[in-house]
């Protein structure tokens, strides 16, 4: 029998994909290279079902003798391996995002006289389609809290972006770039405290009450699918914040962030500016236990915010935190500094990656924005949130809009900065 190679990525099934496999197996035994969670996200959304749930449904389609992980989008290292006499592919594969994995597995076939067969593409059927389907629809809260460990699992860096309110959120869930054949979008969704208040005319200080935020969070959910990770401050009282993981837990948030200090609310960017007080570390472990007990899934992420650095008590001191914080049951430390300088994370980031015991690592660049996901990447940081920035767009340019009609007498000149009525009417689909 020949051997038959079809990479695939399986994660809504639909006729399209039979037929692919229909006409591989026609030509002999069919090998599937099931593209893995890492594989997909390298490349667009992390897939709907998960690569053990997609492998069950593809080894059981007839006519597939075998399925294996095909680790990325290259297929080079599979077709090595196996060295198949044809690799079959649906025929939409000649432009866009995967031109040039085509390119590179004729050119490896050319090694052993193997052969690309493509299937003429299904019209009116795509696994993007179903996918967009399904977002409309809604998730669940089980399947989006579960979301943000696949993605800590999946990628090399999960990207998030602030939202406070449902349009704002409509941003963040459907932002996209196409950047050297990859599209880049944001993994999830950022509630700050910060924003939360300032979108409702208050001070940071912990004045907007945990029903009041929630307000915002259920709106935001109801217009989006990613996950989402929200800015709890202290966390308050100990048994305050079992309450809270419960109620963020039931909603289907992701993660909550807890700071390690106490009283009165301060912002962590106005440094020892003002009086900030900085937990002992025998009771913000005790928090995170508690609220590690109160949680009823294994999806839940609480993740302990070190405010070291901010309180200039150096890096060797953050260390000695983040040590304790993993041993009370944190599923990820977020690091946080407000210089304008990177070296002071880029030094803890070299001592924390000689951990026996890591969990992700999380950083909010607010201060230092000149530094790159790459460089991030480089340096073992696993989630960057841009904690702040839609905000901080919008104010400047309803403050200029503001104005203009003020100094103009009419709106007319402001006209050209603005969405068009008809655009704004119709923004969110119906």
């Amino acid at each position: 029998m020949k051997r038959v190679y079809v990479g695939i990525s399986a994660d809504l099934l639909h006729h399209g994909h039979i037929n692919v496999i229909n006409e591989a197996s026609k030509l002999g035994e069919v090998t599937i290279g099931l593209l893995t969670d890492k594989a997909i996200a390298s490349y667009k959304r992390l897939p709907f079902l998960p690569y053990d749930q997609r492998k069950i449904i593809i080894a059981n389609i007839k006519g597939v003798k075998d399925v294996i992980p095909q680790e990325t989008l290259d297929y080079a290292e599979n077709l090595r391996k196996i060295k198949p006499d044809y690799v079959v592919h649906g025929d939409d594969w000649q432009e866009g995002v995967q031109k040039k994995t085509r390119e590179k597995v004729i050119e490896v076939l050319k090694e052993w006289g193997g052969q690309l067969v493509e299937v003429p593409y299904t019209k009116n059927i795509s696994s993007g389609q179903l996918n967009k389907a399904l977002r409309e629809i809604g998730y669940t809260p089980e399947i989006r809290m579960k979301n943000l460990r696949r993605l800590l699992n999946s990628k090399e860096l999960v990207r998030i972006l602030e939202a406070h309110n449902g349009l704002t959120g409509y941003i963040v869930e459907n932002a996209k770039v196409e950047k050297n054949g990859v599209i880049k979008e944001f993994d999830g969704i950022w509630i700050s405290s910060l924003t939360d208040s300032l979108a409702k005319g208050k001070p940071d200080n912990e004045v907007i009450d945990f029903t009041s935020r929630l307000s915002t969070i259920n709106n935001i959910l109801e217009s989006t699918t990613k996950p989402m990770v929200v800015d709890g401050d202290t966390g308050g009282n100990v048994e305050h914040f079992a309450s809270m993981v419960k109620t963020l837990e039931r909603l289907g948030v992701s993660a909550v962030i807890i700071e390690d200090k106490t009283g009165l609310k301060r912002n962590s960017l106005l440094g020892t500016d003002v009086e900030q007080i900085q937990d002992t570390i025998e009771n913000f472990s005790a928090k995170i236990k508690t609220g590690k007990k109160s949680q009823i899934t294994n999806d839940f992420m609480i993740i302990a915010r070190i405010e070291s650095l901010i309180l200039k008590k150096g890096v060797w001191e953050a260390l000695i935190r983040a040590k304790a914080y993993i041993e009370a049951g944190a599923d990820a430390i977020m690091i946080h500094s407000k210089e304008k300088s990177f070296d002071e994370i880029k030094d803890f980031c070299k001592q924390y990656s000689k951990f026996e015991n890591k969990v992700p690592l999380v950083v909010v660049p607010s201060t230092y924005s000149h530094v790159t996901e790459k460089e991030l990447i480089d340096n073992g940081i696993n989630m960057v949130i841009y904690a702040n920035h839609l905000i901080r767009a919008a104010y400047p340019a309803m403050k200029k809009t503001a104005e203009s009609i003020l100094l103009n007498e009419r709106a007319y000149e402001i006209e050209d900065s603005l969405t068009s009525i008809n655009d704004i009417i119709n923004l969110i689909p119906k």
